[in-house]
């Protein structure tokens, strides 16, 4: 996830912050059923480095810090077989702190932020026997290594049912007569459509990709709806997430998402609701109701240990480990934290009516029936696989890869090519700001 010092993946994306390293050993010893006490006995001298761009106090890394103990839990892999790098920016140090996991012995080393990638694959060529996973990464498949591995959740299908939360109360603000045109003029368009906001992190595919299921899962309720997108070019900044907040707000937005990484946010939008403001927050990664106990509606998440038990089971019993590997709902790998206590009456009806849609496959969150690009619609998306390299000023393909198409049966299929996001279309209905918040 991250910004890369020069190379970024045409239409790509990803997630984290930076800072500096530094190492810990923590976990969970675990009991575990019957299953994962053989899988631990299979080799229980696994050792694990974990290379976080955060820590515990940003949402994110957190949410992987937790998956990770819950998985090392139930299948048996000891606190003391773990070792932590937290707070290592996307640099020539992520590098560093790769090979000094390898020197203590590490079998497995994982990268959270999707700009330690290049630093990662570096060290994989070093050493072949030991085994290397880049969250969100996006060239694994084409980069010639058996021992490089891409991995990421399918969180777009849990941003699609937070937005559906979010639709929810927009109806019954229209509905109830909160919300009018003659009440709240600043919050409806020429058209007639309200406005909602986004705070996104940088201009990747992996945000709009984001940003766009939650426009589309809002407009499933909830249909005269425009959405603006701020960007903050970064993924970890209170003030700035507050500001674009606050911002959005300002220009009308009623209910305010994000794919950032902190709670400033949510915590902009509760000042502005208790000063009077009808505005409402969706966040991510983490519950925000501490943060904003009235103004948060829900978060969409990602539910790490699914991965990471899979992972360690893996490496446990020396199985093979998927180059790329994504999931979602069906395998309980994504989801929406606990609802607010100010969402519309029935959403917890229509959130599981939807979510069971998206476990067996009658809904698609990319149907391409439901949106379309200068008035058009979609039928063809075809996606270039490559991984480019931009600090020359031109695109050099580090990696070729094939170009696939991505509609298949009238929607997008989205993190089947590869496991990170590559939707980056323009769908009409959302305006993104050209200027970044200062």
């Amino acid at each position: 996830m991250k910004k890369l010092l020069g190379i970024l993946m045409a239409g790509a994306m990803m997630l984290s912050l930076a800072a500096c390293g530094s190492t810990g050993s923590t976990s969970t010893a675990a009991t575990g059923d019957t299953a994962d006490a053989s899988a631990a006995s299979a080799s229980t001298d696994l050792k694990v480095g974990v290379i976080l761009v955060g820590d515990e106090t940003e949402g994110y890394s957190a949410a992987h810090i937790n998956g990770i103990k819950e998985a090392a839990a139930e299948v048996g892999l000891p606190e003391d077989q773990i070792i932590w790098k937290y707070k290592v920016p996307e640099s020539a140090e992520c590098s560093d702190a790769a090979e000094d996991l390898v020197g203590q012995g590490c079998d497995l080393v994982i990268a959270n932020s999707y700009g330690h990638q290049t630093y990662l694959v570096e060290t994989a060529e070093k050493y072949p026997d030991t085994t290397f996973v880049s969250m969100t990464g996006d060239f694994a498949a084409i980069s010639g290594l058996d021992n490089f591995k891409n991995a990421f959740t399918a969180v777009y299908q849990s941003r699609y049912v937070s937005g559906v939360v979010a639709g929810m109360k927009l109806k019954e603000l229209v509905d109830n007569g909160t919300l009018t045109p003659e009440t709240q003029p600043n919050s409806f368009d020429a058209d007639g459509n309200v406005k909602i906001g986004y705070v996104g992190a940088f201009p990747y595919a992996e945000v709009i990709s984001g940003y766009t299921a939650f426009y589309l899962g809002v407009k499933s309720v909830f249909p005269t709806v425009t959405m603006e997108v701020m960007y903050t070019n970064s993924w970890f900044d209170i003030d700035k997430e507050g500001a674009a907040a606050e911002a959005l707000i300002a220009n009308g937005s009623v209910i305010v998402g994000q794919h950032a990484d902190s709670t400033g946010a949510p915590a902009a939008t509760q000042r502005l609701k208790d000063a009077g403001t009808i505005c409402y927050s969706v966040g991510y990664n983490i519950d925000m109701l501490e943060t904003a106990p009235t103004a948060a509606l829900t978060s969409s998440t990602n539910v790490w240990k699914v991965y990471y038990k899979e992972l360690f089971t893996a490496a446990m019993n020396g199985e093979e480990i998927p180059t790329d590997w994504s999931k979602g709902y069906e395998d309980g790998a994504v989801a929406i934290t606990e609802l607010g206590p100010e969402c519309a009456e029935g959403t917890a009806d229509k959130v599981a009516e939807v979510e069971a849609a998206l476990k067996d496959g009658s809904l698609h969150v990319f149907d391409t029936s439901t949106f379309t690009v200068d008035g058009q619609t979609v039928t063809s998306a075809p996606i270039d696989l490559s991984y480019y390299d931009y600090s020359s000023g031109e695109a050099v393909a580090v990696y070729q890869g094939e170009t696939k198409e991505a509609i298949h049966d009238g929607y997008f299929d989205e993190s089947t090519l590869r496991s990170a996001p590559y939707f980056a279309l323009h769908i009409d209905g959302i305006v993104e700001d050209s200027d970044p918040v200062a």
